[in-house]
C-alpha cells in the first residue's frame, strides 16, 4: 500500500513503487496495459466563490484503454465526478449546501474494481463535515496514463485553487485520524517513548498522572501538503520541553485563567493549525510524505507529549455505526473491543473562537 503520485498545476512525482522509495537513475517503466483496479485520488482545494462550475482536475487516456476523468465543483457547492472507459461512462454527485462555496474541501475518490464499489467523498478541513456517496462498478485507472498526466503538465487541468493532487494504490480511510509524529515522546511509567514505538497493551500516563492501556495503536501515511503538512510546536512554548510534530488537526488540551474567562470553562481543545503564528508554531518543512501515529484509550483522555496534553484519539460512537467502522483506519478491529467515547470530554473550540484565543495568548 503506497502513495505513487503527486502533482499540483506546475509540477509532479510518480512512482509505481510508492513516493517514499529512493528514486532510481533509471525511471520505472509502466506497461501500457497495466490498470489500477484499486485505488484512491485525493483532491485538496478551496472552493471557488464564483457562481460557476469549476474544473479541479481532467484528464484524457488514449489507447488502449481510451478514456477520460473529471471532477468538478458545482454552483451551489457540491461536487460532480465522471469518468468513461471508451463509450461505457460513469458518474456520481455530492449535493452540498449554497453556503459551501468558499470551504476548505478535500475529496477523495476511492475505487476497488474487484468488489464493484467507489466511494467519493467530500470533506470540508474547517468544520469537519464528511459526506460521502457510492458508485457501483467504477472503471480502473490506466497506470501508465496517471504516470504521463502526473509528469507532463500539459496533459492535465488543474484548477488554480486546487492545493494538490494525489494518487495512492490503496483505499484510504474517513472519519478520525492519526495526527501525531513518529519522534513525539509520549509519557509512560516508564518514562517517555517516542509514540511510534507504543503497541496494544503498553500503558500510558494521562494528563492527571494516572496511567491508561493503549487499546490500539494506529498508524497512516499521507501526503505532507496542505491540510496534512505538519506543524512544528516550539518549546517552552505550551509546557514543551522539547519541539514536536503535529498534524494540523491534532488537538492541544488548553488550560489557564484566559481560557476560563473567554470560554467558562476550565480547558478547551483547540486544532494546532490555528496556533500557527511563525514563533510557537509553524509549518514545517517535511519530505514528499509523512507518517502520523495516535492511541486508542479506553476513555476519551490527555496523553502527555513532550509536557503537553494532547487528547487521545477521540471516535465517538463509532463501533455501532458498521459502514463508517468499515470505512475508518479501525477497519480491521472487532466492533465489541472498541470504546464508546459519548462526547469529547473538553468543548472544541469552533475556529474562530480558536483563533481569538490563540491571538490573546500571542498579545
Amino acid at each position: 500500500m503506497a502513495w505513487i503520485a503527486i502533482m499540483d498545476r506546475g509540477c509532479g512525482q510518480f512512482d509505481a513503487r510508492g513516493l517514499d522509495h529512493p528514486p532510481e537513475t533509471c525511471a520505472t517503466r509502466v506497461a501500457p496495459e497495466v490498470l489500477l483496479r484499486r485505488g484512491t485520488l485525493m483532491i485538496e482545494a478551496q472552493f471557488s466563490a464564483q457562481p460557476h462550475p469549476q474544473t479541479l482536475l481532467s484528464f484524457r487516456h488514449g489507447m488502449p484503454h481510451s478514456g477520460g476523468f473529471s471532477l468538478r465543483a458545482l454552483p451551489r457547492g457540491g461536487v460532480v465526478l465522471a469518468q468513461n472507459l471508451g463509450q461505457d461512462l460513469r458518474h456520481c454527485t455530492i449535493e452540498q449546501r449554497d453556503d459551501s462555496r468558499a470551504d476548505r474541501v478535500r475529496i477523495c475518490y476511492s475505487w476497488d474494481c474487484d468488489i464493484g464499489q467507489a466511494r467519493l467523498s467530500l470533506e470540508h478541513l474547517d468544520t469537519g463535515e464528511c459526506l460521502s456517496v457510492r458508485m457501483a462498478d467504477p472503471h480502473p485507472m490506466p497506470l501508465a496514463n496517471l504516470k504521463m498526466v502526473t509528469l507532463a503538465p500539459s496533459l492535465r487541468e488543474i484548477d488554480g485553487d486546487v492545493r494538490y493532487v494525489a494518487i495512492a494504490d490503496h483505499i484510504h480511510p474517513l472519519g478520525p485520524m492519526p495526527g501525531i509524529c513518529a519522534s513525539v515522546p509520549i509519557a509512560t511509567p516508564e518514562g517517555p517513548r517516542p509514540i511510534s514505538l507504543l503497541r496494544r497493551g503498553d500503558q500510558v500516563l494521562t494528563a492527571c498522572g494516572k496511567t491508561a492501556p493503549v487499546l490500539q495503536a494506529l498508524r497512516l501515511t499521507v501526503p505532507a501538503r496542505g491540510a496534512f503538512r505538519p506543524i512544528r510546536l516550539r518549546a517552552p512554548y505550551y509546557g514543551l520541553t522539547e519541539d514536536i510534530h503535529l498534524a494540523p488537526q491534532e488537538r492541544l488540551i488548553l488550560s489557564g485563567s484566559d481560557v476560563e474567562y473567554l470560554f467558562g470553562t476550565e480547558s478547551v481543545l483547540l486544532p494546532t493549525q490555528h496556533l500557527v503564528d511563525q514563533t510557537s508554531a509553524f509549518r514545517a518543512k517535511s519530505a514528499t510524505l509523512v507518517t502520523y501515529h495516535h492511541l486508542l484509550l479506553p476513555r476519551h483522555q490527555a496523553v502527555m507529549a513532550a509536557g503537553c496534553p494532547i487528547e487521545s484519539l477521540y471516535i465517538g460512537r463509532l463501533r455501532r455505526k458498521t459502514r463508517d467502522l468499515r470505512e475508518s483506519v479501525l477497519n480491521h478491529c472487532d466492533p465489541q473491543t472498541l470504546p464508546e467515547h459519548a462526547k469529547p470530554v473538553w468543548p472544541v473550540l469552533r475556529p474562530y473562537e480558536a483563533i481569538t484565543l490563540a491571538r490573546w495568548r500571542a498579545a
